[in-house]
């Protein structure tokens, strides 16, 4: 894609929005010190959005529109959509507008009603990470988005496994890379769960069980995908963004005005009680767990497989910067469902544990009863039936081209045959994520969070096959995924965990390194074994294919 270079270069401003969100957690984590009436941090966070905003906006766009169909720059004949295509993708057609609202569904699930408010009420300042890495995951998707799309559509690529086993000419690599999609996508799809079981069972008063809520979201959600497909959903995701943006906005400014008499006051009533609350401690979550946990969820932010896949339904790239001009203002609503979990503190206090997810549905029954609770309850259900649609979409799409070598090319017939097969494996998947939202009693970020570290370990794989194409055998590839997908793994037993073994080996080791998010450790380790990897054929003067994003036979 062609870009037009502006006089002097602007490239170097994209550093703004990444040093402030770096230095923050350290220059405005003073007990009491408030920006423009709220946490210094939070502040601080929120002029990193602006900046995105405004950086971006004054980068250089692209000079001319891509051709037609992208196969034929590959020398493919143009092609129509197949019948998996049309399902999965939307027949590739998606304009700025359902490219946005698919994108922008990556904010508003059921962790945005349910783990922000939750977090905000029981952590405080940790929560405000949110909007750090979703800053800098919107800076870097202006340069990112394009270049997956423009190599994707080469091939007609349908799923995230497929564009890697194209990438490295790797069936295997295919595969494994489809393995740790499903494993990673699986808990995401247990958080919609498990926050669907919760808003029914709260906005209906208890009167539905969780259990029974459950059930009948995911024969919902079964019905819906099966019969619908990509386009339902996006157009379902744009009512479900408009409900949930009026939702969210009127309880972040009614509670607080009916509490306290105002956001303004609200804050200065909290940090005068409790100061500490909004700011980072000096051990857990402190600026180095801040750091760390930001740099892990903005790597792994669009490699989630079915964020990954909806890519390629996008008609051309150019919507992708236009996309990440206005996504950094339309999280500036997040701070809403932080006001709503800062004054439910005092609303409904006392919930502990998995209970924080209560917050924002406990203050808005008890201060505003069943009208409200009606339309909070029916944009909370959207919230997790549009993403968990999208992802039992992809994952139902990637167990049913399993079957296939991922470097053969599909024709009509099999096309065919992997829709009906994709469209059996999803009331598969959701049983299974059923089954295991009913096990769960996690708080929703933590679940998030583990997610997050597994997609993470493919960012290395991906920067080179888009930049350093032909530079590492897929052998080391493969290696560096799995020691990194072992140490996040590793991580979830406490007689692995990485800090206690540090402590033990090496009492001496700084306090910081505790806090380190376990899956930054996992991304050094698989970057590490890449490093190698690329000594090891310099140094014995081989080098691996250097083919890349192969179209099969």
């Amino acid at each position: 894609m062609n870009r037009r270079t502006t006089p002097g270069g602007r490239q170097w401003l994209a550093a703004l929005p990444v040093l402030i969100v770096a230095a923050a957690p350290w220059l405005a984590n003073t007990p009491g010190r408030t920006l423009l009436g709220l946490p210094a941090l939070l502040t601080l966070m929120l002029v990193a959005l602006l900046a995105t905003s405004a950086v971006l906006s004054v980068m250089p766009r692209s000079s001319e529109p891509p051709t037609a169909d992208p196969a034929q720059e590959s020398g493919h004949a143009a092609a129509t959509p197949s019948p998996l295509e049309r399902w999965a993708l939307g027949g590739r057609s998606f304009g700025s507008v359902l490219v946005f609202v698919l994108l922008a569904g990556e904010i508003y699930t059921t962790f945005t009603l349910l783990g922000a408010s939750g977090w905000a009420y029981g952590r405080g300042a940790p929560t405000f990470y949110i909007l750090g890495y979703g800053a800098l995951a919107y800076l870097m998707s202006y340069w990112l988005l394009p270049a997956i799309w423009t190599r994707g559509r080469r091939d007609r690529v349908l799923t995230q496994p497929e564009f890697f086993a194209r990438a490295f000419a790797s069936p295997l690599l295919g595969r494994f890379v489809a393995l740790v999609g499903v494993l990673s996508l699986l808990p995401y799809l247990v958080l919609q769960f498990r926050g669907l079981s919760i808003l029914v069972h709260e906005s209906a008063y208890g009167a539905i069980s969780q259990d029974l809520a459950v059930s009948i979201g995911a024969i919902t959600v079964v019905g819906w995908v099966v019969l619908g497909g990509m386009k339902t959903s996006a157009y379902a995701a744009l009512a479900k963004d408009v409900l949930v943006l009026v939702a969210v906005v009127a309880l972040g400014l009614l509670i607080p005005q009916s509490v306290y008499g105002g956001i303004g006051p609200m804050f200065d009533a909290q940090i005068a009680r409790d100061p500490e609350f909004f700011v980072l401690p000096a051990r857990g979550f402190s600026p180095t767990w801040f750091v760390s946990t930001v740099t892990v969820s903005v790597v792994g932010f669009y490699l989630w497989p079915h964020t990954f896949a909806s890519l390629f339904a996008a008609r051309d790239p150019r919507g992708f910067e236009r996309t990440a001009i206005t996504m950094p203002l339309y999280q500036l609503v997040m701070l809403f469902v932080f006001f709503v979990g800062f004054a439910a503190r005092d609303v409904v206090p006392g919930l502990t544990g998995a209970d924080i997810d209560l917050a924002l549905l406990r203050s808005t029954r008890s201060l505003f009863g069943p009208p409200m609770m009606l339309l909070v309850g029916t944009a909370g259900l959207l919230t997790a039936l549009v993403p968990s649609a999208i992802i039992l979409m992809t994952m139902a799409t990637i167990l049913a081209q399993l079957r296939h070598a991922p470097l053969s090319r599909a024709d009509g017939d099999r096309a065919s045959a992997d829709l009906r097969l994709a469209r059996w494996l999803v009331p598969a998947v959701a049983l299974v994520a059923w089954w295991w939202s009913r096990q769960s009693n996690a708080a929703l970020v933590p679940i998030l969070l583990l997610a997050y570290a597994m997609v993470a370990q493919l960012a290395p794989a991906l920067a080179v096959a888009l930049w350093a194409p032909g530079r590492l055998r897929v052998s080391f590839i493969i290696a560096g995924i799995v020691v990194g997908e072992l140490c996040v793994a590793a991580s979830l037993w406490p007689a692995l965990d990485t800090a206690a073994r540090v402590a033990q080996w090496w009492p001496s080791v700084p306090s910081f390194v505790y806090d380190i998010n376990p899956g930054l450790f996992a991304l050094a380790l698989n970057l590490t074994v890449l490093a190698i990897g690329a000594f090891a054929s310099r140094s014995m003067g081989t080098s691996p294919p250097s083919r890349h994003m192969t179209t099969g036979d």
